[in-house]
């Protein structure tokens, strides 16, 4: 998954959820205009930003090592 599509599913669970920027903001700590420029595009996440993110929505990060063939 690359960042941009990253991003897109982050934008869409906050979407989905119904919760205003603030609620989000209250549970996480990510400001609202943190909040809205990546809502609007304008501004990416941290890796630590975004796994808060999904954490709010229950959901957890994996990184895996590619395998050399």
């Amino acid at each position: 998954m690359s960042d941009g599509e990253l991003l897109q599913q982050i934008r869409e669970l906050i979407e989905d959820s119904g919760q205003s920027r603030y609620a989000i903001w209250q549970a996480t700590g990510i400001s609202q205009s943190q909040l809205s420029k990546v809502m609007a595009g304008t501004a990416g996440l941290s890796i630590e930003a975004a796994e808060t993110l999904l954490a709010h929505f229950g959901y957890t990060v994996q990184i895996k090592k590619n395998r050399k063939e």
